[in-house]
């Protein structure tokens, strides 16, 4: 036995909030996986922005298996796979990304590139076309969809 040391074992369950309420142990954990999440997206994003997309990678697919219905975390590993030329990766987190939030018009314009990386320029023009509905004034939405030139048949 250790002697002269105290220990104070508080049960998870009798935590409490800034309200002063208990926090039950599931809710505790639920915040754990919450603030873990978050710090794995910013320091993914931070890489992201530093131009380190695959070790960005790895953090953010962290925070996406944390937080798998969260649309930011969704589009920013799409962009981090995209950045490493995975694009049938980055296709799917952008895709998730557009189901979490219909409007993201970003996730459409993500969708486009990947599907013109991934050798269907028709898919490619029916996404940025509605990314660059969504977003007239985007000279990077309407530089893409000219990119694919015009269009056969």
């Amino acid at each position: 036995a250790v002697t002269g040391v105290q220990t104070c074992a508080l049960p998870i369950s009798a935590a409490s909030g800034s309200d002063g309420s208990r926090i039950d142990g599931e809710r505790m954990h639920d915040m754990d996986a919450a603030t873990e999440a978050y710090e794995a997206y910013r320091r993914g994003t931070e890489l992201l922005a530093a131009a380190h997309a695959h070790a960005a990678i790895t953090p953010l697919e962290r925070a996406r298996d944390l937080e798998p219905d969260q649309g930011s975390i969704r589009e920013a590993l799409a962009r981090a796979y995209f950045r490493a030329a995975r694009f049938a990766d980055a296709e799917v987190e952008f895709a998730r990304a557009l189901e979490i939030d219909p409007v993201n018009d970003y996730a459409l314009f993500g969708l486009g590139l990947c599907r013109s990386r991934l050798g269907d320029p028709t898919g490619a023009r029916g996404f940025l076309r509605r990314a660059l509905a969504m977003r007239p004034d985007s000279a990077h939405y309407r530089d893409a969809l000219d990119a694919l030139g015009p269009e056969a048949g």
